[in-house]
């Protein structure tokens, strides 16, 4: 029988070249991270990690986490229990004003209220501009006492690297040589400015570089005459700019100064002054008003978070010896056996406050949430003839006054009204004249002499 080979082209089987996994199995997903875990005692590693950390956080001692300052410069600080229970020292109460207002549990993040590692806070960093200065310095003290990192900033024109030689070696203090009116970058959370003469010999030496920006095409041999309104200006301008750059918050100094011989007294925020534009002083008076407008200015256009100071009279250590203001005037002349000095009739009136009631001032202004101005100053009035009284008791009963004719554009009074500062920042200060004068004194006393000390008939008893 023979075979037969048939074709059957036209007739087609089924074909597919899709692929058909297996059905996926739900436990997998469980069973996976498991499987993993009991590899190679991965488990018993997990397990002594939970038990270091518990150990760790029960040795630890309970702490709170402490909130001080107002708005998006406010900070969090650790404190123990331990030190909430005592007194506040007296640096720490007055740099942190509303501390105990401010005070929460960390408990409310973590039960048992225990700190975890790692979260304690940095102090600010911050630049302060004329921190060699006699107030600078006291200033930069307290920030580095309160553990910020601070820069000072300052072209040495009346400042002194003595004032702050004592931070050198402390890492978190810097220390720049440049002039204000120059700009300069650099990352910082607050900014005081300080930068300017402040004293009449200093701002009449350079009127002219006291208060305007744009004079490098004037001669040299004028420019001689010329230093505030430039660094009133410029200095604020260059220093405001910064606080938008890097969104610091930034706090001007001014003065009272910009009241002039004032027709209302005492002097309160709102008056606006008895000002000669055309006089000797007015480089620094007309300077400080300038700058006060350009710092509210930054504020109401660029949102720059600003505070005002108008600082009266302040006296203490590390003044310049001769800078021409009465209290350093008079006590370097007691100390020297040399006349006091009284120009006019000595009817003038004035009020001093000690330069660490300034600093508490400034500081619970930066902390605030206030803008300004806001006087500070002490409100105790004495005339020139009394405080000369005070400086023969405290350095030499025999000391001679004597007259001379007054200045030009001398005012006549000169009082702070300080309600303000006292309803919203809490602040008043706190030394009378006769308690800080004697501290002034003896920084005096050692910077003319040295080592070498006065005879005991100088003092009185």
């Amino acid at each position: 029988m023979a075979s037969e080979l048939i074709y059957r082209g036209h007739e087609t089987h089924p074909f597919t070249d899709e692929y058909s996994p297996k059905p996926p199995k739900p436990w997998l997903n469980v069973i996976r991270p498991i499987r993993y875990i009991l590899r190679e005692q991965r488990l018993l590693f997990i397990l002594i990690g939970i038990a270091i950390a518990s150990l760790v956080f029960t040795i630890l001692p309970s702490s709170r986490v402490v909130s001080y300052g107002h708005g998006p410069h406010s900070k969090f600080s650790m404190v123990s229990d331990s030190d909430l229970s005592h007194p506040l020292s007296e640096s720490t109460h007055l740099s942190r004003p509303n501390l105990h207002k401010k005070t929460r549990v960390f408990g409310s993040f973590h039960s048992g209220g225990k700190i975890p590692l790692g979260l304690k806070s940095k102090g600010l960093r911050i630049v302060v501009t004329g921190g060699a200065g006699f107030v600078g310095s006291h200033l930069v003290d307290r920030l580095m006492e309160r553990g910020d990192s601070v820069i000072v900033v300052d072209n040495f024109f009346t400042g002194r690297k003595e004032n702050v030689m004592h931070h050198f070696d402390n890492p978190r203090f810097e220390m720049i040589r440049h002039d204000v009116v120059e700009p300069i970058l650099l990352e910082v959370d607050q900014i005081y400015h300080l930068a300017c003469p402040a004293s009449p010999v200093h701002y009449k030496f350079n009127p002219v570089k006291t208060i305007i920006s744009f004079i490098s095409f004037i001669d040299f041999c004028f420019l001689k005459f010329v230093c505030c309104y430039k660094t009133n200006v410029a200095g604020t301008l260059n220093m405001l700019g910064l606080a938008k750059r890097v969104g610091a918050r930034f706090l001007l100094t001014s003065t009272s100064e910009v009241y002039g011989d004032p027709l209302q007294h005492p002097q309160v925020e709102t008056y606006w002054g008895n000002v000669n534009p055309i006089g000797v002083r007015s480089c620094y008076d007309e300077g400080k008003r300038v700058a006060e407008t350009l710092t509210m200015d930054y504020h109401r256009g660029a949102g720059v978070e600003v505070r005002i100071a108008r600082i009266f009279n302040t006296y203490g250590p590390r003044m310049c010896i001769d800078d021409g203001r009465v209290v350093s005037n008079f006590v370097a002349q007691a100390l020297r056996k040399e006349p006091l000095t009284v120009y006019g009739d000595g009817k003038q009136t004035r009020s001093f406050q000690y330069v660490s009631d300034l600093v508490e001032g400034l500081m619970r202004l930066m902390e605030g949430e206030h803008v300004g101005p806001f006087n500070l100053g002490n409100p105790g009035e004495f005339t020139m003839l009394e405080l000369a009284q005070v400086v023969q008791e405290t350095i030499d009963s025999n000391a001679k006054i004597e007259f001379r004719p007054n200045t030009e554009d001398d005012p006549h009074k000169r009082k702070p009204d300080i309600t303000r500062a006292k309803e919203l920042l809490g602040w008043e200060p706190k030394v009378p004249l006769r308690n800080g004068l004697p501290l002034m004194v003896s920084d005096f006393r050692q910077r003319i002499f040295g080592d070498h000390t006065e005879d005991d008939s100088t003092t009185s008893a």
